[in-house]
């Protein structure tokens, strides 16, 4: 069974990468799109996602006691983590104040001065994962860490996100081109970009017996190619 961090590039891979043309939150175009939330709130995949944030946060040895980040992105990322791992609480940030009760900012999770990590699940510009950071430190968490699942490597996203986590560290677990190449992987007969053909000894068409062009997914001459 391979590791849980590349049975979660697969899932993002297959059920929330896109390709073609869309225009971002950022108002930018692009040639492709990510959608981690059909990854994140599917059963299999919010469980890796947990069980791979915890991992990461562990190897960086923050020791945080929750870990939260910015409605709507965060919310399954948040879930996942803290049911895994059975002792982060978790916390969500508004987009604005809430206009009843007690106007608060931060929902769940709520000591001051506790560590925290700050969550997000895709970074372009950064702005979600800033507004989070500049919450949470507004309220009076420490921030010790910062994770986007994927991280779009465009708009500038990593620097302003490392500029507003200082000191803390920002870490990807993901990039964008890294969910790219395993989504032409998985289609690579129909990807703009094919992957090396490796042909078996017995390289000849199982339909025809002419000399085989590819062996992906079966051995087929250029008349018979799938």
């Amino acid at each position: 069974m391979p590791p849980p961090r590349q049975e979660l590039l697969r899932l993002l891979a297959h059920k929330s990468f896109r390709l073609g043309q869309f225009k971002l939150s950022s108002g930018a175009s692009s040639d492709y799109y990510i959608d981690c939330r059909t990854a994140t709130l599917d059963a299999k995949g919010a469980r890796l996602t947990g069980e791979v944030i915890v991992e990461e946060i562990k190897k960086q040895g923050w020791k945080p006691a929750a870990i939260g980040g910015l409605t709507l992105g965060a919310d399954p990322i948040v879930v996942a983590v803290s049911v895994v791992s059975g002792k982060l609480d978790g916390f969500l940030v508004r987009k604005t104040e809430k206009q009843h009760g007690t106007g608060q900012r931060i929902e769940g999770f709520c000591e001051k001065k506790a560590r925290v990590v700050i969550v997000d699940d895709v970074c372009t510009t950064g702005a979600s994962t800033v507004q989070a950071i500049e919450a949470a430190r507004e309220f009076g968490f420490e921030i010790v860490g910062v994770i986007c699942l994927v991280e779009r490597e465009e708009a500038n996203g990593r620097p302003n996100v490392e500029r507003a986590a200082s000191p803390a560290p920002f870490i990807s677990i993901f990039t964008a081109s890294d969910v790219r190449a395993e989504h032409l992987r998985q289609n690579d007969d129909t990807a703009p970009i094919a992957l090396p053909t490796i042909f078996a000894v017995a390289a000849t068409c199982e339909i025809c017996g002419s000399p085989a062009v590819t062996n992906n997914p079966r051995n087929r001459c250029a008349a018979h190619k799938m």
